[in-house]
């Protein structure tokens, strides 16, 4: 039996789930169009089940076990399990009325991943901002926004780093233009607790920092900024996050995929060494 993992909310889940779905069809040789006529639906709903994008009902589920041959109690109680897991709402869901569906699959994923590597060229990294660094993104992303609505968005950000520094942390990645530094977004006093947060931050085991300084001149990801999500899991293909201003791509194809990490990897090259970090950033302390 595949242990599953319980991390990440429905979106991980319905994507194991609806993978293990698709492999079990797949060697019946069972149509989508079959298995859709067995639970009253169409082929395309089997499709969005098995690629994880709709909830599950438990009637389908074990009717399409049934169809697959599944007979075996202890297999079929999982998967069953797995199914009423997946439509449990994850911790981001009170905050569905602020929060876009687009980014909240993100979330999900994110909340399972085993590796984050992710490179800005504007902003330091939602996981990596401070409070104060996070309002003055926010306020600057939504103007017109409450202060409640405000500081709400900033929870989540503050509610995302705390796996960070918890047991079983998962691994981050960063890579930062220089100019995400050099701009003093929420004035001088604020840009300073950043970059001791992030002095702080690239410290920890988990955490790795690089800067591409201003002298690299072009690189591999002067495009714009992107995130690689990895997981441990091996039902899950590797995620490329392109967020834009009012939805977001997600990549899983590999040759896609593989794209976006030559030119992460390579962008690593030419960033300084993660070791020099620490200078460069008091550096700029002094200079704040």
């Amino acid at each position: 039996m595949i242990d599953y993992p319980r991390r990440g909310g429905p979106t991980v889940l319905r994507i194991l789930l609806g993978s293990q779905l698709r492999r079990l069809r797949e060697a019946h040789g069972i149509s989508t169009e079959e298995a859709g006529y067995e639970i009253r639906g169409s082929h395309s709903k089997i499709s969005r089940m098995e690629l994880g994008k709709v909830g599950f009902k438990e009637r389908d589920i074990a009717d399409l076990l049934t169809l697959y041959g599944v007979d075996d109690p202890a297999e079929r109680a999982s998967l069953l399990e797995l199914a009423r897991e997946a439509n449990t709402p994850g911790w981001w869901h009170r905050y569905g009325d602020i929060l876009p569906n687009w980014f909240e699959v993100y979330l999900g994923l994110e909340e399972a991943a085993s590796l984050i590597r992710t490179y800005e060229v504007q902003f330091v990294p939602g996981l990596l901002q401070t409070a104060d660094y996070a309002h003055a993104v926010v306020r600057l992303g939504f103007p017109e926004a409450s202060d409640d609505d405000v500081q709400r968005r900033v929870n989540v950000r503050m509610t995302r780093q705390e796996r960070f520094t918890s047991p079983g942390a998962p691994m981050l990645w960063a890579v930062l233009d220089e100019a995400v530094l050099r701009r003093p977004l929420g004035g001088a006093k604020v840009m300073r607790a950043q970059i001791e947060h992030l002095i702080k931050m690239s410290e920890l085991p988990n955490v790795t920092l690089q800067v591409v300084p201003f002298g690299a001149g072009g690189h591999a990801a002067a495009g714009g900024p992107f995130t690689i999500l990895r997981f441990a899991e091996p039902g899950l293909s590797d995620v490329v996050y392109l967020e834009q201003l009012t939805s977001a791509l997600y990549l899983d194809k590999p040759a896609d995929v593989d794209l976006y990490m030559k030119a992460m990897n390579n962008t690593c090259i030419t960033a300084a060494r993660p070791d020099d970090t620490v200078a460069i950033l008091r550096d700029i302390l002094s200079q704040t």
